[in-house]
């Protein structure tokens, strides 16, 4: 018995003999079937004709339906109804799940005549139909507009949402500038021990070099812009003696653009560790991953909205030497291409992906000058806010 009246299926076939409990009931077609322990969460239904000559225990029961009063059909409908639920529910314990045989044939359903009966089964039987329809529908148009979303951020990162842009802007700065300008602000941070000296970064490969860049733009990696930091490594028998509790970010709280901040739990740390791992408004946060393709690599712009708050070694923290360059690299790494090169940098030879300090710092992107990334995310978001009211109106 499926629980919330999702129907019987067989659950097994086996010889007679391999059957442990002394009785057992033979199912007939259109039989009504309730179980003993489960009738409160749902679990009863109709004998399908599959199912014909079928063995339960006797911890179900099983009743003929006077089919000259009424369809099972029309039962059908009743339990899909939820009418024969309250009553269920209504009856007995709360914390005691078993209802007899006879309550239920004291259960009470509305039974007209068999014309109506055959009526209503016909118009239930339609509606099914067309919510099944909808459902199929609303999947379809959900699935074309994710694809459609991942078109624009595609477009946007092959600049092909602003080839007008640069045509109208051929002075803008190139990106190269733009990349030797970060290069010096982040020696004299490093000069200055407020960020702490990275290992020298592998040139791009052409393999990673997926698209011929539009005018102005260049290849770097994620590291060659900002620092990659990890986070706290959580020992809770270990850190319960600490003074200071500060919230800290894990993997629950970060998801593709999106932080879940419902649950934010607070641990120990030493006063040595703070510094490192506070988080700033626009950090990018990078999900490590547990081994799966899908999880690896979800990436969240940190809005700010507590503070203090660290993150756990599981959350890999992006800060950036120039915070304006924070919306350009998230929508890179949430585009179709962007993913690829996660995925890439992340799988393992044992085929399970996961993420480390240095594989994020490693991860390759394309930077376009300042303003043409200003133009794209701009067109962008109201691209995607367009999306967010289609979603709406065919919800």
């Amino acid at each position: 018995m499926q629980l919330h009246c999702r129907g019987v299926v067989q659950r097994d076939k086996v010889l007679g003999s391999a059957i442990k409990t002394k009785k057992q009931r033979v199912c007939i077609t259109n039989d009504f079937i309730v179980a003993e322990m489960d009738a409160k969460f749902g679990g009863y239904g109709i004998i399908p004709p599959a199912l014909n000559g079928a063995v339960v225990s006797s911890h179900y029961y099983l009743y003929e339906i006077n089919k000259e009063k009424l369809f099972p059909d029309y039962l059908e409908v009743i339990i899909d109804s939820g009418h024969l639920q309250e009553q269920i529910k209504a009856v007995g314990s709360t914390n005691y799940s078993r209802i007899s045989a006879k309550e239920v044939l004291e259960y009470e359903i509305p039974c007209p005549e068999l014309a109506i009966q055959k009526e209503i089964i016909g118009l239930y039987g339609k509606c099914k139909s067309t919510n099944l329809e909808l459902k199929h529908e609303l999947t379809h148009q959900q699935t074309l507009l994710k694809k459609l979303r991942q078109q624009i951020l595609q477009e946007a990162i092959e600049g092909k949402l602003t080839a007008d842009w640069r045509e109208q802007n051929p002075d803008a700065e190139p990106a190269s500038e733009l990349l030797k300008r970060i290069a010096v602000e982040k020696a004299q941070l490093i000069k200055d021990k407020k960020i702490k000296a990275q290992k020298p970064l592998p040139l791009i490969t052409d393999a990673e070099k997926s698209f011929e860049l539009p005018q102005g733009w260049a290849w770097c990696r994620l590291a060659n812009i900002g620092f990659v930091i990890g986070g706290l490594t959580k020992n809770a028998s270990k850190r319960s003696g600490h003074k200071i509790f500060l919230p800290y970010l894990r993997v629950a709280n970060v998801y593709a653009n999106r932080l879940d901040l419902t649950e934010v739990k607070e641990i120990g740390v030493a006063n040595s560790e703070i510094g490192n791992l506070l988080l700033e408004k626009d950090d990018l946060l990078v999900v490590e991953g547990n081994g799966s393709r899908d999880q690896v690599g979800r990436i969240a712009r940190w809005d700010g909205s507590i503070a203090p708050c660290i993150h756990q070694n599981h959350v890999i923290k992006v800060r950036l030497v120039d915070a304006k360059n924070v919306a350009w690299i998230l929508y890179w790494y949430l585009s179709p291409l962007g993913r690829s090169l996660v995925e890439e940098q992340a799988r393992t030879s044992t085929g399970l992906y996961n993420l480390s300090t240095g594989k994020v710092s490693n991860l390759a992107l394309a930077i376009s000058p300042l303003q043409e990334q200003q133009a794209i995310v701009t067109k962008v978001e109201k691209l995607l806010a367009l999306c967010n009211q289609l979603e709406k109106q065919i919800t």
